[in-house]
C-alpha cells in the first residue's frame, strides 16, 4: 500500500502539481475567510468549498471547468440553507438529505459536471451537520462559500492553470442508450438512496449527534463506482483507511488537542495527502480524510477517543448500508460492467490501429483525422476504467483463484495492446514512416480479431500463424497486436464471453 502511493508513476508530476495547487488554493481560501472576520465555522465551510472546487471539477477543458466551478454555489447554497433551516426538524431534514443523495447520484448521467455538482450539493448538506449550523449563521456561511470558491478559482484558472498547456483527455463515460432502470446511474441513484436511508436510521441509533458520518460513508462509497464488486471493494478500503486514520489520530490529533500552529501544518499535510493519493489509493485518501476530520474536531474542542470510536462505528454502518443496497436493490453485476468496459477498450484499440494504418498507407484525408496522441490518451483512460472494474476480481481477498488468473491475464494482454498502440502512434508521427503494403493485410487480421472478441465470438479467434520477424516497425507492432488479441480469446472464451464469469 505504501508503494502504491509513494512509488506509483506520476507522469509529468501531474499528481504532485494537483496536490500542491490544492494546498495553495485551500490555504488562500481559509486565509481570506480569516481576514474577512469569519468565525471558525465559516473558515471550515470555506475550506471545504475550496477543496471541492479544486478536487471534484474534472471537465475535459479549462472553459468547461470554469463553468462548472461557477455553478457550484448555485447548487450548494440552497442545499446549505435547507440543511440549516431544518437543523431542529430531524424527519424533514432526513427526507431532504435522501433527496439530495438520490439527485446527486442521478446527476452523474450528465458526465463530470453532473458528478461535481452532485458532490458539492451533498457535501454542503454534510458540512452543515458537521458544524451544527443554524439559520442565524447562513449569511456568514454564504459569504465564506462564495469567497472560497473565488479564491480557489483565482489559483486554478489564474495563478496555476497548468491544464492550459496539458489539457486532460475527456474521461470515458459509461455506455449510453439505456432507459429507465436499465440505466446504471438510475439504478445507482436508487441504491444510494436506499443505502443512505439505512445509514440515516441506524446511524441515529448509534449516535444522535454524529449520525451524518454513516450517511457520508455511504455516499463516498458510491462515488466513482458502478458495479456491485467495485462498491464492495471501495467499502472495504474505506473501512481500512478509517481504521488507520483513527489509529494515527490517537497518536497525532489527540495529543495536538487543537493547538493552532501544529494543527494548521497537519491540516495542510492531510490536504496534500487527499489530493496526492486519490488517483492511486482510496485507502490512503481515506486515512488523510479521517485524520483531517479529527484535527478539525480538535480545533472545535470536541475531540476525544470516544468520538473516534463513534466515527468507526458510523463508518461501519454506512458500509453495511452500501453492501445491502448493492446486493439486494437493483444490483449491477461486476460481469456486465467489466464486459462493457473491455469491449470499449478493444474498440478503441481497433480505432487507433485503423487510423495509424491509414496514415502509414497514405490514405486520402488520413492526415486530417483524429490525432493519434488523443486516441492513445483515450485508450489509457479506458484501460484505467477496466482496471477499476476488474479490481474486485484481482483483489487479494477474492477466493476464486481461477477467475482471478483469467482477469489478470486479460489486463496483461490489454497492456500489451496499449504498448503496441503506443509504438504505432510513434511510428505514425515519425518523418520517415514507410508505406508497407503488408500493413493492410495485418490490419484486417487485427480488425477481424477485435470484431470477434467484442461480438461474443471469442471461440472463432485462431492463433496467428508463425510469421517472419518484421523489420518494419509498424508491421512489427501490428503483428504484436495480432498475437495479443489471439491470446486474449482464451480467457474471454467462457459461458458468457467474459473473464468475470465462471472458473
Amino acid at each position: 500500500m505504501l508503494k502504491r502511493v509513494f512509488m506509483a508513476p506520476d507522469p509529468g508530476r501531474a499528481r504532485l502539481r494537483f496536490a500542491a495547487r490544492g494546498v495553495l488554493g485551500i490555504g488562500l481560501a481559509v486565509t481570506g475567510c480569516g481576514l474577512a472576520g469569519h468565525s471558525l465555522t465559516g473558515a471550515v465551510t470555506g475550506g471545504l468549498a475550496a477543496l471541492l472546487a479544486l478536487f471534484t471539477v474534472t471537465d475535459a477543458t479549462v472553459r468547461a471547468q470554469a463553468v462548472t466551478t461557477a455553478l457550484l454555489p448555485a447548487v450548494g447554497l440552497p442545499v446549505l440553507a435547507a440543511a440549516a433551516e431544518l437543523h431542529d426538524r430531524p424527519v424533514a431534514r432526513g427526507l431532504v438529505l435522501l433527496a439530495v443523495v438520490g439527485a446527486g447520484v442521478y446527476a452523474r448521467r450528465w458526465g463530470p459536471r453532473g458528478h461535481s455538482l452532485g458532490v458539492f450539493a451533498f457535501m454542503t448538506f454534510f458540512v452543515a451537520q458537521f458544524l451544527h449550523a443554524g439559520p442565524e449563521q447562513l449569511p456568514e456561511l454564504y459569504a465564506a462559500v462564495l469567497l472560497s470558491v473565488l479564491s480557489a478559482s483565482a489559483v486554478r484558472f489564474g495563478l496555476w492553470c497548468y491544464e492550459r498547456r496539458t489539457p486532460p483527455p475527456p474521461a470515458p463515460v459509461a455506455p449510453a442508450g439505456e432507459r429507465g432502470l436499465a440505466r446504471a446511474t438510475t439504478r445507482q441513484a436508487v441504491q444510494a438512496t436506499a443505502a443512505a436511508a439505512f445509514a440515516l436510521v441506524v446511524g441515529q441509533l448509534v449516535s444522535g449527534d454524529r449520525w451524518y458520518w454513516a450517511v457520508g460513508a455511504t455516499w463516498w462509497i458510491f462515488v466513482n463506482t458502478t458495479s456491485r464488486g467495485e462498491t464492495l471493494v471501495r467499502g472495504f478500503r474505506r473501512i481500512l483507511g478509517t481504521v488507520l486514520g483513527i489509529g494515527l489520530g490517537l497518536a497525532v490529533a489527540v495529543p495536538v488537542a487543537g493547538a493552532p500552529v501544529p494543527t494548521a501544518v497537519l491540516v495542510a499535510v492531510c490536504v496534500f495527502g487527499i489530493f496526492y493519493s486519490a488517483a492511486v489509493s482510496y485507502t490512503w485518501m481515506m486515512l488523510s480524510v479521517t485524520l483531517l476530520a479529527e484535527l478539525l474536531y480538535g480545533l472545535l474542542g470536541v475531540l476525544d477517543p470516544a468520538l473516534l470510536a463513534v466515527r468507526f462505528a458510523e463508518t461501519g454502518v454506512g458500509a453495511l448500508g452500501a453492501l445491502l443496497a448493492v446486493l439486494f436493490v437493483l444490483p449491477i453485476t461486476t460481469h456486465a460492467t467489466t464486459d462493457a468496459w473491455i469491449q470499449r477498450a478493444l474498440r478503441c484499440v481497433h480505432a487507433c490501429t485503423a487510423e495509424a494504418t491509414a496514415r502509414l498507407a497514405g490514405a486520402p484525408g488520413a492526415a486530417a483525422s483524429t490525432d493519434p496522441a488523443a486516441r492513445v490518451a483515450e485508450l489509457e483512460l479506458l484501460l484505467g476504467r477496466v482496471r477499476l472494474s476488474v479490481a474486485p476480481l484481482v483483489h487479494p481477498l477474492n477466493p476464486v483463484r481461477a477467475r482471478k488468473r483469467r482477469a489478470r491475464r486479460v489486463l496483461a494482454l490489454l497492456d500489451d495492446c496499449a504498448y503496441e498502440i503506443h509504438g504505432l502512434a510513434a511510428v505514425t508521427a515519425g518523418p520517415d514512416a514507410s508505406r508497407n503494403l503488408g500493413l493492410a493485410a495485418a490490419f484486417r487480421r487485427v480488425e477481424t480479431a477485435v470484431e470477434a472478441l467484442t461480438e461474443g465470438r471469442a471461440d472463432t479467434v485462431t492463433a496467428p500463424v508463425d510469421r517472419p520477424h518484421a523489420t518494419e516497425p509498424a508491421l512489427a507492432h501490428l503483428h504484436g497486436l495480432e498475437r495479443a488479441l489471439a491470446e486474449m480469446a482464451k480467457p474471454l472464451r467462457g459461458p458468457s464471453g467474459s473473464p468475470l464469469v465462471g472458473a
